[in-house]
């Protein structure tokens, strides 16, 4: 009878002897290992997991690692140096896989006493009952803490935001390199040098990459490293020039700690312009080395990855790339033709075809009548068809759903899109828009909305926009029920931009829901309309105060203004105040008018794909005297989930909803909104503070 405790030792080291044959290609994964041995890729994964628990990439790894672990106790090899003698592309990947088998950096190996090194490897059996007795014990340490943290997290949610916080990932903005040529016809080719090293940084999840707009504004500016590093809030700068002289490329690369404008590393590059690809990998890579962060061995494969072999299309590429990255409607027609004829060189960059599909949509975007779909579908579907794991190829094909409005199916390519470009700015806002326009969602809101605070920053810009950005984060911080921040952010607004309207009003609201005071809500708004009376979104607003003070009377006048305005402009604007609107006519006599935008109110609802859906009905059925049909749609609402802080704040002193309160089940439903939403904000907190964004 065959010993299968002998055939189990014989086949682990069969495989074993062949993974240390070939240790050293990083490219030796599980498919070559299933063919060295003669087996499927299948049985193979079944017979290592059965022997060790373990998968076949997990195994490899394991032995590549214990190899490392021996020379770096018996040689004198630098941990870079055996990073790569046992098939690990990237240094970082390395320290990282080291430290998460063995408990400690392999900087460390030397100086670890014996009984301190973990117990090795594929076998578990094999461990020492002291070697075991420590981990467990670990283990449920690891469990027992774990376990308390998630019940402070629903107990107690004041817990100190530096408690709960990831540490900050390492940050670097990529600075607008310099063209030392005298040729200025070759500044599109360095411009492309530098936003082909931004994108591949971009591809680090643990790196924080400041966007390009963000570092756009330094190009000519004469302030100071620590200056800049100051107002980017980064860790680390790069500085580059560069010049094209024929088909050569001469680049210069400095790395710059940004708090003491330190010089900390600097490299001259000079190729031929048919390596520049293995270049831009190269720079990227050394510079993600140099700082010492992880990249995994999927993010190398992305930064390796060539966009085309032809360099005639890559050079028409780059130039309307240039153009496209400074997006006018002249421009953007101009880059078109240049991203076409680079297409007819290579019929296969899915870059290329990415950036037309980019292009058309920007150029139909705000038209009430869109001239280009067409063109976005077939270039986007081109570009997805010769590399559908493109971060360009992703985005283009959401811009093809966006134009036609279907939201929920852009969101897919665009979250897919950040998986493989963590830093993407562009994917950010419009994950940003659609959370907060067309597909209502606090927790999405608010966790893209910081995201995007951390890689464009504010400082950089125009006081104008950069107020604008503070006012979204505050949006966020409110709707999701965060009053104290949302106030902080809206004061940074106000200080950016005091002329901001949009965020005079939002505070009126933030203060409301901090002093639950209609009078000084009503005479904020009154203030803020004081200002610029031609606007119909703070006249409304005005309207609104009055209603919830139950001054209709007032009320009216301002809400009958808004209606003539409104219609005389032939507007499609807060259509989802027209209950409010009808129940304000209704109390002033004015029962025809009403009757007219009560019925467009519950149209609006019928065909609304809003999470509020069932809320308006709910409040329709109510004005209506139907209690039982809106004590039903208040109950399908409180199904939903990341309905708004609005909802919970102002529903209690809603004239629109007096009548379901009647319902005695009025109370057990507005109850169950209120426990859903305070479990939504603990969640939503505890999910920032994981992502370290809070």
């Amino acid at each position: 009878m065959p010993n299968s405790r002998s055939d189990k030792n014989d086949f682990i080291e069969k495989i074993t002897l062949i993974i240390e044959e070939n240790i050293s290609n990083e490219q030796f994964g599980v498919s070559e290992l299933a063919d060295s041995i003669g087996m499927s890729r299948s049985n193979l994964l079944r017979k290592v997991k059965k022997h060790t628990d373990l998968s076949v990439s997990q195994f490899i790894r394991n032995i590549r690692l214990k190899l490392a672990k021996e020379l770096l106790e018996d040689t004198s090899f630098t941990v870079s140096e055996i990073s790569y003698k046992v098939g690990f592309g990237s240094p970082s990947y390395f320290i990282k896989c080291f430290g998460d088998l063995y408990g400690y950096p392999p900087g460390e190996t030397t100086k670890m006493e014996p009984e301190e090194v973990i117990p090795e490897v594929h076998d578990k059996k094999a461990m020492n009952a002291k070697g075991w007795l420590k981990w467990a014990l670990i283990g449920v340490l690891v469990v027992v803490v774990g376990y308390l943290i998630s019940i402070s997290g629903v107990f107690e949610s004041e817990t100190s935001t530096a408690a709960k916080t990831k540490p900050a990932k390492k940050s670097i903005a990529v600075l607008p390199f310099i063209n030392d040529s005298n040729d200025s016809s070759n500044v599109y080719f360095i411009n492309g040098l530098m936003e082909s090293t931004l994108n591949n940084l971009q591809k680090i999840e643990d790196l924080r990459v400041i966007s390009r707009t963000s570092v756009e504004k330094y190009r000519r500016n004469l302030k100071t490293t620590p200056e800049i590093a100051k107002e980017l809030d980064v860790t680390y700068l790069i500085e580059g020039s560069g010049q094209k002289i024929g088909n050569q490329i001469l680049l210069n690369i400095q790395l710059i700690e940004a708090a003491t404008d330190n010089h900390l590393w600097s490299k001259q590059y000079k190729n031929n312009t048919e390596d520049v690809f293995s270049l831009q990998a190269e720079v990227a890579k050394n510079i993600a080395e140099e700082i010492q962060v992880i990249i995994t061995p999927e993010e190398v494969h992305r930064i390796e990855k060539k966009p085309t072999n032809d360099l005639v299309a890559y050079d028409l590429f780059l130039q309307g790339l240039d153009l496209l990255n400074k997006p006018t409607p002249e421009n953007l027609e101009k880059s078109i033709p240049l991203f076409s004829k680079a297409i007819q060189q290579d019929q296969e960059f899915a870059r290329a075809y990415a950036a037309i599909a980019i292009a058309y949509y920007l150029l139909d975007e705000g038209k009430a009548e869109k001239e280009f779909s067409d063109s976005i579908n077939y270039y986007s579907d081109q570009a997805m068809f010769y590399d559908s794991k493109l971060p360009q190829s992703l985005i283009a094909k959401a811009l093809f759903y966006m134009e036609h409005y279907e939201y929920e199916l852009a969101v897919p390519y665009f979250e897919k899109s950040l998986e493989v470009s963590p830093n993407n700015d562009l994917v950010l806002v419009f994950l940003v828009d659609l959370y907060v326009n067309h597909l209502p969602n606090s927790e999405k809101y608010l966790e893209y909305a910081l995201k995007g605070l951390e890689v464009d920053i504010v400082a950089a810009y125009d006081s104008a926009t950069a107020s604008y950005s503070y006012l979204h984060i505050s949006n966020a911080f409110i709707q999701a029920g965060f009053v104290d921040e949302a106030e902080k952010y809206i004061d940074r607004s106000l200080e950016y931009f005091p002329g901001n309207l949009y965020s005079e009003y939002l505070k009126a609201y933030i203060l409301y829901a901090k002093n639950k005071d209609l009078n000084e809500l009503k005479d904020l708004l009154l203030a803020t309309f004081d200002k610029d009376k031609s606007r119909l979104d703070i006249l409304q607003e005005v309207a609104k105060a009055y209603y919830y003070l139950g001054d209709y009377q007032t009320s009216y006048i301002y809400y009958k203004k808004f209606t003539e305005l409104r219609e005389a402009y032939n507007l499609e604007i807060y259509n989802s105040e027209n209950a409010k609107i009808a129940y304000v006519f209704d109390r002033v006599g004015e029962k025809e008018l009403s009757e007219k935008y009560l019925e467009k109110f519950k149209s609006d609802a019928d065909n609304m794909q809003s999470i509020y859906k069932h809320y308006n009905l709910a409040v329709y059925y109510s004005f209506k005297g139907e209690t039982e049909k809106a004590i039903d749609h208040l109950k399908l609402f409180s199904e939903e989930d990341n309905f708004h802080f609005w909802t919970i704040l102002f529903t209690p002193i809603e004239p629109l909803v007096e009548n379901v309160k009647k319902h005695p089940d009025y109370k057990k439903v507005f109850s169950l909104l209120e426990k859903k939403f305070r479990q939504n904000h603990k969640r939503i907190e505890a999910s920032l503070n994981a992502k370290g964004l809070l």
